[in-house]
């Protein structure tokens, strides 16, 4: 157990710097980065679905998603590492509760995902969101987020909530697989699918919400 929560943690630590350093530096950088992660994604949604119209109906959608990311990111740096680290912090929320707590399991197609699991998915998505804008306010960035507290509250509720379907979808498919990880290729997590895809659906939520309702 401790073994595998420091593989896990070491990966993701990785994989959050080298990640938000290409968000910073932009253009080529990151678009060279979605580039990788949607080849590998290909690759490990074809090795978890092997319905031919399925398979296209999701690489069209691993697409728009990623495309859509691209986008997002120029339109509004700050807005969309608030969705990112909404996402992220849901995965650890939820990962540290159901640790910490267990209890009855949420759904049958995930046995790891637990209630008191979505409830820290929900409470460490909105923690940090509030500390994140407070961090703008305090440094006076213009970042064009101008979100009140029953605002930051719907946002982290909602991106959280599409995060863990994500997760749900993703391990639908496993399920039906009857395998535990989409790849190898995350030490402590699995595949990148694994790692990711929660974010393939919370992150174009988060631009059409921005887009639509901010």
């Amino acid at each position: 157990m401790k073994n595998e929560f420091v593989k896990r943690f070491t990966t993701s630590l990785i994989v959050f710097l080298i990640s938000f350093f290409l968000i910073i530096k932009g253009n080529i950088y990151f678009n060279l980065l979605l580039i990788l992660i949607l080849f590998i994604a290909l690759i490990e949604w074809f090795n978890l679905c092997k319905n031919k119209r399925l398979f296209i109906l999701g690489s069209f959608f691993l697409f728009i998603s990623l495309y859509t990311t691209s986008i997002f990111r120029d339109e509004n740096l700050y807005f969309f590492i608030l969705i990112i680290l909404i996402s992220i912090s849901s995965d650890i929320g939820g990962y540290v509760f159901g640790k910490l707590f267990k209890g009855p399991k949420l759904t049958k197609i995930s046995p790891n995902k637990t209630y008191s699991g979505s409830i820290g998915s929900y409470f460490f998505s909105l923690i940090i969101s509030l500390i994140f804008l407070n961090y703008i306010d305090l440094k006076m960035i213009n970042s064009s987020i101008n979100l009140n507290i029953n605002e930051t509250i719907i946002l982290a509720f909602i991106i959280s909530s599409i995060n863990q379907i994500g997760d749900l979808i993703i391990s639908y498919f496993k399920r039906l697989r009857k395998i535990q990880d989409t790849g190898n290729l995350l030490p402590g997590h699995g595949g990148l699918l694994d790692r990711f895809d929660g974010m393939l659906f919370s992150v174009p939520s988060g631009f059409i919400f921005y887009l639509y309702i901010l």
